[in-house]
């Protein structure tokens, strides 16, 4: 860029330039210290000028900026910082004090609104990278590749050092570094290259459009990192799937409420940052088609990393979330958000990513289209113990058994059924459940039809010759005309009972005047027994004091929440909340205000969650909230900081504030991993850290906080 252009870049409230043509100024520049050498290959040889000194004079930068003198210039004030490694290997103690930064780099990633009316901005020098906050719309017309001088002050940032309140001028175009290192998913985990421009390769397994950005699902050889492109006008996304990429970006972390990290993401410019290394196929439907049974066998696991075909007959369709096929080798369940219907028994071409998942294959990220109809799937009619066969595992099935109950916390239609020694879960969707359903009584002797899904003990299979074995199985139902009532319950139900019983007791009351009496007592001890059973039913599921759910509920609602979490690859979270010294409030103010402080804090815990949350006291100050079906990890941190806080402001009680505060641990859990006692146990251990802490505040599970617990 010529110099007489970078003198006629200036701020709003402007500058001006003494130095005329390119030669003086130079040489007024060189005279200053301002001149860097060129570096051959990389983009600071487009411009070798800085501008500190230019702007020490009359020729200055409004806002945060103006404050960045030279330590030599300005005896006692903070060192202004030239280079964006100093600036991002600062502590965050260190980035607090707002130390002046005045660098010159090139842009590697902008998006000019992130929400909350703010812009996102990476800047890259020879040192390396650092993030830059801006308020949005607050610059000009910049874009990748763009050579900037920038001015501002360090920051803490949400996880390491930024530039904040950044003052930017724009030099001229200098383009994307050149060179990036390449780097493991396990490298950028680490959170080692935050804010660098790094390269990653990969195979794409989807592209998903939200407003004015692409996420890419980058499948690495240690595992999936998320891309994250700013959509240009005009653009296609949608042939990347299943291509062999490099990417280079600017490395970005995902972190929790703690500001820990606990993901990375790749911030990649454009598509000009995109190198497709192998082209994906022009037509993944012409791939040769592979059977059910080969998937994941060792001639097939080198290929297993592209995409695959498969041909097979319609089973199950769950509209925009599963569809399962079958063909003369196997069946096999695939994920897919494609919405188009298609008919049972219809052969249908499909292709997506193979993998192993709940102990078995599926295809993830798959497209499906029409190809013959065959005619009506039969189902093979089966026995509990032989569904357990893992033969039978994705074919269609039926299989009878007694309707023992149903789970209604369950966002589907969830059938408890005991056939034999087994019990197995029946379940279709919500909105595939018609009013037939209401006919489906406990008693009743059911005939189910549909998938088997069958579940792995992989412990036996760890310690065992590697083969796991069955552990139990469910049936995905179609529709509700998988459903036929074999054998309606017994008419002699104990309501039904006690009906007759009156009617023989007032027929008898007609001839036998004392018989009267007999038969309201009886009446009396029958209406007493059902008040009797209604309230222990209740005392059984409630706390007395709180009226919250007792363990035995808790209990029942997490291994429903932990099998729908496996289903539906969700999360769940448990927080443990104990009251901090609640037996100096019994001890101070009587055990009166104690039962107050109980009461209110189940109402607060009650208004804080969600209503399909369960809250359960577990037994003097302690109380548990379950939270189901979490698809963002940080929500659950986040509903702890909100109970920390509304369970921090004093308690009324005859005239004066008690005070109050809680203490909780959080841990949560994707796709079921972790089981019922062990969500208990790693809360309970990180509620006492947060005691230990301090009180009054949350704390997330680690694995290193139950050593530090054991110690």
């Amino acid at each position: 860029m010529g110099t007489e252009s970078i003198v006629a870049i200036g701020k709003r409230g402007g500058w001006r330039s003494r130095v005329k043509g390119a030669a003086g100024f130079c040489n007024e520049l060189r005279r200053e210290g301002c001149l860097l050498p060129a570096r051959s290959g990389s983009f600071f040889a487009v411009s070798a000028i800085l501008i500190p000194v230019l702007f020490a004079a009359d020729l200055s930068f409004s806002g945060p900026a103006a404050v960045a003198e030279s330590p030599k210039q300005i005896q006692g004030k903070l060192p202004t910082l030239t280079k964006a490694r100093e600036a991002h290997n600062l502590t965050t103690e260190e980035a607090g004090r707002g130390y002046p930064v005045h660098l010159q780099g090139v842009v590697t990633y902008y998006d000019p609104s992130i929400g909350s009316k703010r812009a996102s901005l990476f800047v890259h020098d020879a040192t390396g990278g650092i993030y830059a906050e801006i308020a949005e719309g607050s610059i000009g017309d910049i874009s990748p590749g763009t050579l900037i001088d920038l001015r501002g002050v360090t920051g803490r940032g949400e996880f390491a050092p930024i530039v904040a309140h950044p003052q930017i001028k724009v030099l001229g175009r200098s383009g994307l570094p050149a060179n990036p290192r390449r780097e493991s998913l396990t490298r950028l985990a680490s959170g080692a290259e935050d804010g660098q421009w790094v390269e990653a390769e990969g195979l794409i397994h989807s592209v998903v459009e939200y407003g004015h950005n692409v996420m890419l699902q980058l499948v690495m050889p240690d595992g999936t990192a998320t891309v994250v492109l700013v959509k240009a006008p005009g653009a296609t996304y949608s042939g990347l799937v299943d291509a062999k990429v490099r990417i280079r970006a600017s490395a970005a972390p995902t972190f929790n409420a703690s500001l820990q990290m606990i993901g990375v993401r790749l911030m990649c410019p454009d598509l000009s940052a995109v190198t497709i290394v192998e082209a994906p196929p022009d037509d993944p439907f012409r791939l040769p088609i592979i059977p059910i049974d080969k998937l994941l066998r060792w001639d097939q696991v080198n290929d297993s990393f592209h995409r695959v075909h498969l041909r097979g007959r319609v089973t199950l369709q769950w509209p925009g979330s599963s569809l399962c096929i079958r063909d003369a080798t196997g069946g096999i369940c695939v994920q897919t958000a494609q919405g188009a219907r298609v008919a049972i028994g219809e052969d249908v071409d499909v292709v997506g990513f193979a993998i192993a998942e709940d102990n078995a294959p599926v295809l993830t990220d798959a497209v499906y289209r029409s190809a013959t109809t065959s005619g009506p799937v039969v189902a093979v009619p089966v026995t509990a113990e032989q569904a357990l066969n893992d033969k039978h595992d994705s074919e269609l099935i039926q299989i009878e058994g007694q309707l023992i109950g149903s789970d209604l916390a369950s966002s589907d239609t969830t059938l408890l059924i005991a056939s034999g020694r087994n019990i197995f879960t029946a379940i279709l969707p919500k909105n595939l459940t018609g009013p037939e359903s209401s006919t489906w009584k406990n008693g009743s002797v059911l005939r189910v039809t549909g998938i088997c899904s069958i579940r792995l003990d992989m412990q036996r299979s760890a310690i065992g010759e590697g083969m796991a074995v069955p552990k139990s199985f469910r049936v995905l139902m179609r529709s509700t005309e998988d459903v036929a009532v074999i054998q309606k319950p017994s008419w002699w139900t104990p309501a039904h009972v006690l009906a007759l019983l009156a009617l023989a007791l007032i027929g008898t009351l007609v001839v036998l005047a004392w018989v009267m009496a007999l038969r309201r007592r009886v009446e009396q001890q029958t209406n007493l027994l059902r008040e009797s059973e209604e309230r222990f039913r209740h005392m059984a599921q409630h706390d007395a004091l709180t009226g919250l759910a007792t363990r035995l509920v808790l209990d029942d609602r997490m291994n429903v929440a932990l099998e729908r979490a496996k289903r539906q690859r969700t999360g769940l979270a448990l927080l443990m909340v104990d009251i901090d010294k609640f037996k100096d409030i019994n001890d101070t103010f009587g055990h009166q205000a104690g039962d107050k402080v109980l009461r209110v804090t189940a109402d607060r815990i009650l208004g804080i969650v969600r209503r399909s949350d369960t809250v359960a006291r577990m037994g003097g100050d302690e109380f548990v909230a379950l939270l189901p079906d979490l698809h963002d990890p940080q929500a659950a941190e986040r509903i702890a900081a909100n109970l920390v806080a509304a369970l921090s402001v004093p308690i009324p009680f005859e005239g004066r504030g008690l005070p109050v505060s809680v203490s909780v641990g959080v841990c949560t859990t994707s796709a079921g991993e972790l089981d019922a006692d062990t969500l208990l146990k790693n809360s309970d251990i990180a509620m006492y850290q947060a005691k230990a802490g301090g009180r009054n505040r949350f704390q997330v599970f680690a694995p290193e906080l139950a050593d530090t617990q054991m110690e």
